[in-house]
């Protein structure tokens, strides 16, 4: 564990655990996670009984009492866009105002950056990521591609019994995340008994609601100056609606996608208006127009081939 102030006890030599809470920067890290991402309750709710069990943790090491270091290693599972990175993020200041990791940085890898593609490859790349990661989070995204038991000659396995020696070896100073799909999470567990007793914290992200996924999209525009025309707002709500029950959807990312297209085909309306002033409400505004273009709504999804133009 790297060192770091712990609670301050009173003189009567009771623990102030709420000064402690609140000197590590726990409750400013959860209330930028609350700015920052819309729903996702038992997240937070999850995430905050961690935290509380880690100033108690403390404030037992400061009163003498034997305390085992616990498990911070964790599993972040849910479809993509569900904000699994967003919280490893801010986990990781939670981590390093509490004194648990040295810097509290996050390094993401995937298979690619840890497995490598002949004998003698592997080894040298997985320890390179985790010495990037060391003192602070090692997220590992779509985590199950590391284990193709199909695959006689693949080197994920080899990649996997590292993580799990510098897992146990290092607990005191590198946290790793494993994220992905629930489902294929479950497997890559079940295959791996050694890896599923090192991860002690399973926190599962659900799907946003459409009310949700429209809330999050009138944050990203007034985050860039931008706003919907109340017409718009219906328009989107009706987008939002068609694009969930289409392949390859993506929660807040497919959200994000689709403002960045309206984006366009509103700079593409207002420019074709040249010759004409513009004030800046126009500058502001996506009309319904700009969200209806999209061929969502031929029951398709947008962007998935790159040879057909968005505008």
């Amino acid at each position: 564990m790297t060192e770091a102030p712990g609670p301050q006890s009173r003189p009567d030599g009771a623990v102030d655990l709420r000064a402690e809470y609140e000197r590590a920067g726990v409750q400013a890290v959860l209330d930028q996670l609350d700015r920052e991402l819309v729903g996702l309750k038992p997240v937070k709710a999850r995430i905050r009984e961690i935290a509380a069990l880690l100033v108690v943790n403390r404030a037992r090491e400061l009163v003498g009492l034997e305390t085992a270091p616990p498990s911070l290693h964790m599993s972040f599972t849910g479809r993509p866009g569900t904000g699994k990175t967003t919280v490893a993020e801010r986990m990781s200041k939670i981590l390093h105002g509490l004194g648990y990791v040295r810097q509290g940085h996050v390094v993401t890898a995937t298979r690619d950056d840890l497995v490598g593609q002949y004998i003698g490859h592997t080894a040298p790349k997985t320890r390179e990521m985790l010495k990037r990661a060391m003192g602070g989070v090692l997220f590992i995204d779509e985590a199950y591609y590391l284990y193709r038991p199909e695959n006689e000659r693949d080197y994920g396995a080899e990649a996997i019994e590292i993580l799990l020696q510098v897992m146990e070896s290092n607990r005191d100073d590198l946290v790793v995340i494993f994220a992905g799909y629930k489902e294929r999470m479950d497997v890559f567990y079940q295959s791996n008994p050694g890896l599923s007793s090192r991860v002690a914290n399973h926190i599962d992200f659900p799907d946003y609601s459409a009310e949700e996924l429209l809330a999050i999209a009138q944050l990203i525009l007034a985050a860039e100056n931008y706003r919907f025309s109340d017409e718009a707002r219906f328009a989107f709500g009706d987008y939002i609606q068609r694009r969930m029950q289409l392949p390859f959807f993506a929660n807040a990312r497919s959200i994000r996608n689709a403002i960045d297209r309206a984006r366009m085909r509103q700079a593409n309306r207002l420019f074709s208006r040249m010759g004409s002033a513009v004030t800046k409400l126009d500058l502001m505004t996506i009309e319904a127009e700009d969200i209806t273009a999209s061929r969502v709504f031929q029951g398709e999804v947008e962007g998935l081939d790159p040879a057909r133009p968005l505008i």
